[in-house]
């Protein structure tokens, strides 16, 4: 499997622009510059691809392997978007998956169809939750078998209660899965028809219909256990648990679908090593693939359309007869010479924290072990109060007293990604994810804007997520951080504007927009990727059945282009 440096990520990493605190300054060399770009072969192709994140390679492989010509253009340097691997840290032989980090939705069916060397490991354990419990520290471990999952219920609630209702729960959502996620790859369903797939009333009422807040208070009792529940439902998504619009269903939806089991994997070399493999894949079928190249202006009459670009030499343009656009809605809009409107805008609420650290930091629940208790999802200050708190100051323009956020641990699953010198002498990294701080809170204006001794937004956030997690460990995190070749601590945050400026997710938004229901409706079109203008379609996060490093909106956006 690939463990070696990823040709299409820059190595060092460019940190761009990034939070910081006085406690953790930020690590990071200055990009080398680019050399000067290639232009296009050709002036007219079968197809153009804006943008070349990983579903745009992805659709890139599709077309080329199906004998069409296919012209690839990136703004970038290099090509994955937001699933790439670099080395953040100077002089740290340490490969990050910098921005998204797990994979789940990424079909099966995608892997063998373009033959791709790309694997992906289980995690020991799924997540461990600590908390305190009559003064005492404990916590939730959930994985390393049955039995010691039953016991650590047992121990947090003080019954089987609890763990039974678990089973039930996720029994349904596995049952569920197995039927949803297979057509993520087919036409459309209508909503009749994936409702008869499902074929289990209570489960479509429980995710389709009602909001998830009132499925998880009448499934649990625990407020930690219903915390973790609802977790996957937030994932960068801005909603209370009882949201009317049921942002937080379809979010959950599909973080507990993926692969038709909900599993969460560690990706093999790390996520760089899948945009090697899917680039890889779309040069041998003869994809062109232009880095350096920003589309500016797409004109289409519905049949042939061209596409404008700019690079360090100037314009060109090149005749299309699709247009596959893997940047967001709102940035296609633009591109065809109009504005979003503005209901429509997305805003993204994460925060992303990458870190090296010297050693894994002990807990003070003395019956956690840390390999254990990192390798899953680590959840900080995510207790339902908790949560609907945080999501309840964030709406009122404020910062979370208690920011929620998890974290986990890919070194201990694949130590691949750690030059030898840091594994053998027992570094490891840690990816740490914030919830409930929407893009709104970083910009001029806002009342979280004024930090008080001149502390930015960004550097208050960063300290008050440090410290939920500091609260539950026996020795302080700084104390385990390794530093860098030039003395600083190796850690380095993005906030949804940071991911704005450096990816143009707008507003910071992982998804592009909010997230759909995997079914048709009056303005989905047949694939979920159709636009307006019949030979323009998404292949982006942006599609129905788009968001997460899935691979899905490529290939339907190529089914879609090929008339199948």
């Amino acid at each position: 499997m690939p463990t070696t440096p990823d040709p299409t990520a820059p190595d060092p990493g460019t940190p761009g622009p990034t939070a910081s605190s006085g406690a953790f300054p930020l690590s990071g060399p200055a990009a080398a510059p680019s050399s000067a770009p290639v232009p296009p072969a050709r002036g007219a192709y079968d197809a153009v691809i804006v943008g070349g994140g990983h579903n745009a390679l992805v659709a890139a492989a599709y077309l080329a392997r199906a004998g069409r010509s296919v012209l690839l253009l990136e703004r970038l340097a290099q090509v994955g978007g937001a699933a790439v691997s670099t080395r953040p840290f100077a002089g740290m032989d340490a490969r990050l998956s910098r921005y998204s980090y797990l994979v789940s939705l990424l079909p099966g069916k995608i892997v063998e169809d373009l033959g791709l060397d790309f694997a992906v490991r289980r995690r020991s354990v799924s997540s461990y939750t600590p908390t305190v419990r009559g003064g005492r520290p404990t916590g939730l471990l959930v994985g390393g078998g049955t039995s010691r999952t039953r016991d650590s219920f047992a121990r947090l609630t003080g019954s089987d209660r609890e763990f039974e209702a678990w089973q039930r729960f996720y029994g349904m959502t596995g049952r569920l899965a197995g039927r949803v996620f297979p057509t993520l790859t087919e036409p459309l369903p209508t909503k009749d028809g994936l409702r008869a797939r499902v074929d289990d009333e209570a489960a479509w009422r429980a995710l389709f219909e009602q909001p998830l807040g009132v499925t998880i208070e009448e499934t649990f009792a625990d407020d930690l256990v219903r915390g973790v529940v609802l977790t996957d439902g937030l994932i960068g998504t801005f909603a209370d648990a009882h949201d009317p619009g049921l942002a937080q269903n379809r979010c959950f939806l599909y973080h507990v679908i993926g692969g038709g089991t909900g599993d969460w994997n560690v990706p093999v070399g790390g996520m760089g090593a899948l945009t090697t493999a899917l680039s890889a894949a779309a040069r041998a079928a003869g994809a062109e693939i232009r880095t350096g190249h920003e589309v500016t202006r797409v004109e289409t009459d519905g049949i042939r359309a061209e596409v404008t670009y700019r690079h360090t030499s100037g314009e060109g343009a090149v005749a299309a007869g699709h247009v596959l656009v893997g940047a967001s809605p709102e940035e296609l809009a633009r591109l065809l010479g109009g504005e979003p409107p503005a209901a429509d805008r997305a805003e993204g609420c994460q925060l992303k924290v990458n870190m090296l650290l010297r050693r894994l930091p002990r807990l003070r629940d003395p019956q956690a072990d840390p390999r254990e208790a990192f390798a899953g999802t680590f959840h900080i200050a995510e207790g339902y109060g908790q949560l609907a708190e945080a999501h309840r100051q964030a709406a009122a323009g404020e910062l979370p007293g208690a920011p929620p956020s998890e974290i986990y641990c890919h070194s201990l699953t694949d130590p691949s990604i750690l030059g030898p010198d840091l594994a053998e002498s027992g570094h490891h990294t840690l990816t740490l994810f914030g919830l409930h701080t929407p893009a709104r809170l970083f910009g001029s204006g806002g009342p979280a804007v004024s930090g008080g001794a001149g502390e930015s937004v960004p550097d208050r956030l960063l300290a008050a997520t440090l410290a939920q997690l500091d609260a539950h460990l026996a020795e302080p995190l700084a104390d385990c951080l390794a530093t860098d070749a030039e003395g600083r601590p190796c850690i380095e945050a993005k906030t949804p504007l940071d991911l704005d400026r450096e990816l143009r997710l707008p507003r910071g938004h992982i998804f592009h927009r909010d997230l759909a229901f995997p079914y048709a409706t009056e303005t989905t079109g047949r694939w979920g990727v159709e636009t307006r203008h019949a030979n323009v379609l998404l292949c982006g996060a942006g599609a129905v059945r788009g968001g997460g490093v899935s691979g899905i909106p490529g290939h339907n956006a190529a089914m879609a282009a090929l008339g199948r």
